[in-house]
């Protein structure tokens, strides 16, 4: 569990946070392995044994003060006596791992009537749109067949395509047989029959182990619904236009009745793959794509605004039902075509899915992103808690999940990855702030409460297989990380403990709430307020700027943070920020699609990896193997300056080599395989959630506009792409202009 505070020494009272400028906050990875520093937790057993307070229910940790028979809570003071068996269990400090640890994974136990009911086996549902083109079902039979070989024994597995009609496979017998059931096309239509009644669930999910060829003989039997067909099934559509006949919507909630029905019995999980190559437009959950094509200028209505929000609560209803289902939903969308995923979105969010978007079926990494999405850990069941002492409170919560309907700041997380992470910022209980004294400092407590698969294997290296005869086992597990901070004495101790990245995800979070509530001007403009305010602050707290008489300045105003190295990455993370097609308007051709894709892969990413999407790593070699710099502004000057021969460019989703057209052309191009920069390569390949597309190009003989379109600090912040003198040097003119004006 990494956890990253915007400032690790906290403001005193309200008015130290006011006047600094800063957001105060936590990012939270609650499934990573390991914490910030790269330290695991302490393991033990007992979960449920674990004392916790009577008056704000914090779990007992290392900062809590204990004597013999009872010990004070570290959030709120309050002393709570120990059981005999606690008692007994603390002689024995060394054997806790909460008495030896504030980062504990404990393992709670699982009722044995519970564990009878359980027959654990992970559950795997393909829904492939047939609305489609063969380059699209042949990737994703690509993909399918990578997805099978990375799950794991003893996974169940299900094959549904939809058009205007639900199709189930049967790859049990010895020659596969589809079964299917027509949608009704209008939008209030249900199905006729229960998938059930089609096909009982237990024949459609079919054991991997012994029925992995006979799946893939079905994917080779998947062919796209023709012309004639839809047009008999679909029949005439509005104004007698031909509707396309994707009856996404009706095929998604019939989905996730017909697995709801044994949640608990067949499975603990079920994994809903959604393969989509444009919008639905057929029978319940149909999406008006109309309004992409709409000229909103003309009607002086901002087109940011109105394309963000979801146009139907269809989906967002719907990703309900399928949290009750235990259904997590992955959507794989593989088009160019406006699909609206602001309404789409919330099934894969809310239910711990992912989104992703692939403009074309070319160069897609769809085969490799499911491949790493199943070959890794992922926990389910989730329950996310923070608590903090009295003084302070949490405010809004960041993140991909959905609120406790009863409890405050308690969050569910129906699937989730070592990757995602939530946001939290904070606000004051009081007026009176943090204590002086140094015994009485500031405490958060995340408690994370999950659930994984323990496949047979491990089951046998501990010794536990015996009873459960090469089945698969859940184990219950609470991880919890207490964590305790300093108030900062003063505005200069406030500024020199900031982590850039993580000011940068809590900003990245807010800017996407403004963007979908009021629209992307009013993301932009609050961002650049935000800037502004925090150098005024700076400036103001620094002394470096002062006004007489309301009018006359002294002294220079300190755009670049000069005295604080610590602020000094903001102002280009802001630009940078604002150069991105997350807040770039629809008349630069932003797709609104890709901005409601990037929206959501930037609220789960952690801190670094946020910061490598937003301005991107660009570091020189002077040979494959020797690197030359570690860091350079993304410039063309500082690629002149630097006269090194290669450049590689980390953006996060994608990995560009970049030779110079200077280049010694004794240099071998692309890199060898087993030089430096391809070892750079491939681990940070390893370490990302999703494949990120790696590009070479040549200066002077390819294309470079891939790589030259990242060198953003010569292009205007407002977009209009052409590069002048203008880009980040007049950016931060405007900054000290209107620091000028705030200030007088």
């Amino acid at each position: 569990m990494a956890v990253r505070a915007t400032v690790s020494r906290f403001p005193m009272d309200q008015d130290a946070q006011e006047s600094s400028g800063l957001p105060w906050g936590v990012t939270v990875t609650p499934f990573a392995t390991k914490d910030e520093n790269g330290q695991p937790p302490a393991y033990g057993s007992d979960g449920h044994l674990l004392p916790r307070c009577e008056n704000c229910y914090a779990y007992f940790n290392t900062y809590c003060e204990l004597d013999q028979w009872a010990w004070s809570c570290a959030l709120c003071g309050t002393l709570n006596g120990l059981s005999s068996r606690s008692i007994a269990r603390y002689s024995h400090p060394q054997s806790c791992a909460e008495m030896m640890s504030s980062f504990i994974d404990l393992e709670l136990p699982i009722e044995d009537s519970e564990e009878e009911m359980m027959q654990p086996s992970p559950v795997y549902v393909a829904a492939v749109d047939l609305s489609s083109s063969e380059e699209f079902l042949e990737l994703t039979k690509s993909a399918l067949q990578a997805a099978l070989e990375a799950l794991a024994p003893g996974a169940l597995f299900g094959i549904a395509t939809f058009s205007h009609k639900i199709g189930l496979y049967d790859v049990q017998g010895p020659i596969p047989v589809v079964k299917n059931v027509f949608v009704p096309p209008d939008a209030e239509g249900t199905l006729p029959i229960e998938l059930e009644d089609v096909m009982p669930l237990l024949q459609f999910l079919a054991p991997v182990d012994t029925c992995k060829d006979r799946i893939t003989a079905a994917l080779d039997t998947l062919r796209p619904t023709t012309s004639w067909e839809r047009t008999t099934g679909a029949g005439q559509g509005l104004d007698g236009v031909l509707m396309g006949g994707r009856g996404f919507g009706v095929a998604m909630e019939a989905l996730f009745k017909y697995l709801g029905s044994e949640y608990g019995n067949i499975f603990a999980l079920a994994r809903v793959f959604a393969f989509i190559s444009g919008p639905p437009d057929y029978g319940a959950g149909q999406l008006d794509t109309r309004r992409y094509g709409e000229q909103y200028a003309s009607k002086g209505e901002d087109a940011d605004r109105a394309l963000l929000p979801e146009q139907t609560p269809f989906y967002k209803d719907l990703a309900a039902v399928a949290v009750q289902a235990g259904v997590c939903v992955d959507i794989f969308a593989v088009t160019n075509e406006y699909t609206d995923l602001a309404s789409l979105k919330f099934l894969s969010i809310e239910s711990g899915g992912l989104l992703f978007l692939y403009s074309n079926t070319d160069d897609s990494t769809l085969p490799q992103d499911i491949y790493r999405m199943l070959s890794g850990p992922y926990a389910f069941g989730c329950i996310l808690r923070l608590r903090t002492s009295s003084e302070f409170k949490p405010g809004h919560s960041y993140g991909h999940f959905f609120p406790d309907p009863q409890y405050e700041n308690v969050q569910h997380i129906v699937c989730c990855d070592s990757y995602a992470t939530y946001a939290y910022d904070f606000d004051f209980a009081s007026t009176d702030g943090f204590s002086r004294y140094a015994s009485e400092q500031p405490v958060l407590q995340i408690a994370f409460q999950y659930t994984v698969v323990v496949p047979p294997e491990e089951l046998s290296s501990s010794g536990l297989v015996s009873a459960s005869g090469g089945m698969h086992s859940l184990k219950r597990r609470l991880r919890i990380r207490t964590l305790q901070f300093s108030a900062a004495r003063n505005i200069h101790e406030l500024y020199d403990n900031v982590d850039p990245e993580a000011v940068l995800s809590v900003l990245v979070h807010k800017v996407i709430l403004a963007s979908l509530e009021q629209g992307v001007r009013e993301g932009r403009m609050l961002l650049h307020d935000w800037l502004v305010i925090l150098t005024a602050q700076y400036n103001d707290a620094y002394k470096l700027v002062q006004f007489k008489n309301g009018s006359s300045v002294t002294g220079q105003v300190d755009v670049a943070f000069s005295q604080c190295p610590q602020l000094q990455p903001l102002p280009r993370l802001v630009f940078a920020l604002l150069r991105n097609p997350l807040l770039r308007f629809h008349e630069e051709g932003v797709h609104p699609d890709y901005r409601i894709y990037l929206q959501c892969l930037f609220s789960a990413l952690e801190p670094s990896s946020l910061h490598r999407a937003v301005y991107p790593v660009l570091m020189s070699y002077s040979t494959p193997d020797k690197q030359a710099y570690p860091r350079h502004s993304l410039s063309r000057a500082a690629l002149i300056t630097s006269g090194s021969p290669i450049f590689f460019l980390d953006a996060f989703t994608t990995l560009i080599v970049f030779y110079s057209s200077t280049a010694d052309p004794v240099l071998p191009f692309p890199p060898p395989q087993d030089c430096l920069l391809r070892t750079t390569i491939n681990k940070l390949k390893q370490e990302r959630s999703i494949t990120p597309k790696l590009i070479f190009i040549r200066g002077g003989q390819d294309d470079a506009s891939a790589f030259e379109n990242y060198l953003i600090e010569e292009q205007d912040v407002d977009g209009n792409g052409f590069t002048s003198v203008m880009g980040f040097v007049s950016f931060l003119e405007d900054i000290t202009h209107s620091v000028l004006e705030y200030m007088k």
